[in-house]
């Protein structure tokens, strides 16, 4: 039997060696019960936040407070934040089954090795899962915790796992010039706040050092994990310290009006907007009605899915205070966190959500003009020429054109690496540690393969199988879809991956040479001795990027002589990312 077979097989088992865990506060008296599974401790469904429906709906969250005595059965998941039930058919790789939704889904999980206890002080990592702010919650069996939480025991640094909920959709990102005035805009970020702030009060308790808490998540998650960083221009102190955003940090739109277009067609759609959409008299509207029709007009005039308008429409807002300024200003003007900070991307991130359809340049055209409408006809040209269609080969065999992959490779590179490596930059900057990676090795193909979508690469969410270690997570023959053949490589990678990203965790650096984690991982941004105070790390010759799996996997610079794996070098990110990171395209950009 392979070693890393037994940790798969280990996942199985039932647990007798430990009773059920059982955690109290002793000031309040609050008990939480808990239970094992694959010999992890678990507390599902913890409450964080107050029912946030109602007149609360829209509000900014505050605290749950449990009954002084009371009793908290944490032994399942707690109900998702409001969103179309079952599975989203544009997701079917990785989401689970949304079978309860309520206005009162403000909980977490917290997973931790068997036997930790409340003296452990274990380094936390709190997970915000993605879904385009649209669906999502943190009972995602792709971002199960239970493998990643034995290979950091296995790896001699165990950690504590936590997944949030938060608002999302109309219920997370209402806008209008009322909740402006109310103090109300942004509430799915400001879940995600009070979530990390109530880890950060109450993880002592279940053997978690507050004082060592990444915060991680993917595509909008990923989002989220910027929108975190940035909270607030940095004038409060973060209560994390750390930050892994994985496919995503930063987003076009979120200076646009999206958002304000969603929120016209919803007031409409429910009869609400009777006097002014910014009105006090369409929020009162909207609060009155109840969850299940707000959810279904939400449904109903929802126009950000990829087979329409291609980006996301419920968008974070500049609000003048958890957003005090566009996103990009914060960044670019150093007002946010400084944190040690993992970010990446996979190969080919958005090839499963590019239409297959494109054949042509003007195809190509089409496509980005929709995607980026407010990008003038010159910067278009200019973005066309620097992604000739000789750059990119057909696929005759998946009946997929150059320019398909000529599109995918633009809508990945602006989206998933050129606005996130920019932000690393600065990050670098300000003197944090920044690790950069491109995800090369993905288990999904037989998958991709039953939804038609062949020819593709280490597509979105790629990384999860190995981040989380969850191989087993994607055999799935039991349900009728095909084979799953996973190699030798793709277990043991499982296992450094896991173990890389639990090592950062626990002491920052995802490469250790004494432990079996990804090797060689350097540093994105190296600071030479000419640089002087306004180093600009983006602008260095060399800019570094950990290649996971593939041909060549290892630390490559994105170009020159340190570029030692060809298919990054071929991708010629410092030339591209230059253009979308240049300050006329991220106004453009609009975020």
């Amino acid at each position: 039997m392979h070693g890393a077979f037994f940790l798969t097989a280990l996942l199985l088992l039932v647990a007798t060696a430990w009773a059920d865990p059982v955690v109290t506060n002793t000031t309040t008296n609050v008990t939480y019960q808990g239970f094992l599974r694959n010999n992890v401790e678990l507390f599902l469904g913890v409450p964080y936040g107050s029912d946030t429906g109602g007149q609360n709906r829209f509000k900014p969250p505050v605290f749950a407070e449990p009954a002084n005595g009371s009793t908290i059965n944490a032994t399942a998941y707690g109900p998702a934040c409001p969103q179309a039930i079952g599975r989203p058919p544009l997701f079917p790789l990785y989401t689970s089954n949304t079978t309860e939704i309520s206005e009162d889904c403000l909980n977490l999980n917290i997973a931790r090795p068997c036997g930790t206890s409340d003296g452990s002080k274990l380094p936390v990592m709190v997970w915000i899962h993605g879904g385009s702010f649209w669906f999502g919650f943190n009972g995602e069996a792709a971002n199960a915790p239970d493998a990643m939480i034995l290979e950091s025991e296995a790896n001699g640094l165990p950690i504590i796992h936590v997944a949030i909920n938060y608002r999302l959709g109309a219920f997370g990102f209402a806008q209008n010039q009322a909740l402006r005035e109310e103090g109300s805009l942004n509430a799915g970020l400001r879940d995600q706040r009070l979530a990390i702030e109530w880890t950060k009060t109450n993880i002592e308790l279940f053997g978690g050092d507050p004082e060592q808490i990444t915060i991680g998540g993917q595509s909008s998650g990923g989002l989220a994990v910027g929108m975190q960083i940035v909270a607030y221009g940095g004038t409060k102190p973060a209560p994390f310290q750390q930050a892994v955003c994985e496919s995503q940090s930063l987003e076009p739109g979120i200076t646009g009006n999206f958002t304000y277009h969603q929120m016209d067609l919803l007031a409409a759609a429910t009869g609400c907007n009777t006097s002014s959409l910014d009105s006090n008299e369409t929020i009162s509207c909207l609060r009155g009605l109840d969850t299940e029709t707000l959810l279904s007009a939400s449904i109903e005039t929802y126009s950000g899915d990829v087979s329409n308008n291609i980006g996301d429409c419920w968008l974070p807002v500049v609000d003048g205070d958890f957003l005090p300024d566009s996103p990009s200003n914060l960044v670019a003007q150093h007002r946010m966190a400084n944190v040690t900070t993992i970010i990446g991307w996979a190969d080919d991130d958005l090839g499963f959500f590019t239409p297959r359809t494109i054949t042509t340049d003007n195809d190509t055209e089409d496509f980005i003009t929709t995607y980026l409408p407010d990008m003038n006809s010159t910067s278009v040209a200019h973005l066309l020429f620097l992604y000739p269609a000789t750059d990119f080969s057909a696929n005759p065999s998946a009946d997929l054109s150059a320019n398909f992959y000529r599109s995918a490779r633009i809508f990945r590179d602006v989206l998933m690496t050129c606005m996130p490596s920019w932000m690393g930059s600065h990050l670098a900057a300000m003197g944090a540690s920044v690790f950069l990676y491109d995800q090369n090795a993905t288990v999904l193909g037989p998958l991709l393969e039953d939804l038609g979508a062949t020819g593709l690469g280490p597509v979105h969410t790629s990384e999860f199988a190995y981040v989380f270690g969850n191989l087993s997570h994607y055999n799935l023959t039991d349900v009728g879809l095909p084979g799953f053949d996973p190699t030798e490589e793709d277990f043991e990678l499982a296992k450094r991956q896991t173990r890389s990203w639990s090592s950062f965790v626990a002491v920052g650096q995802p490469s250790l040479l004494s432990k079996e984690t990804l090797q060689g991982w350097d540093l994105a941004f190296v600071k030479g001795d000419g640089a002087g105070e306004e180093w600009d790390p983006m602008s260095a010759e060399q800019t570094s990027v950990y290649v996971v799996g593939g041909g060549q996997p290892g630390t490559s610079t994105m170009e020159g002589e340190g570029a030692t794996n060809a298919k990054l070098a071929a991708q010629k990110l410092k030339e591209r990312c230059a253009f979308f990171n240049s300050e006329d395209i991220i106004r453009q950009l609009q975020f």
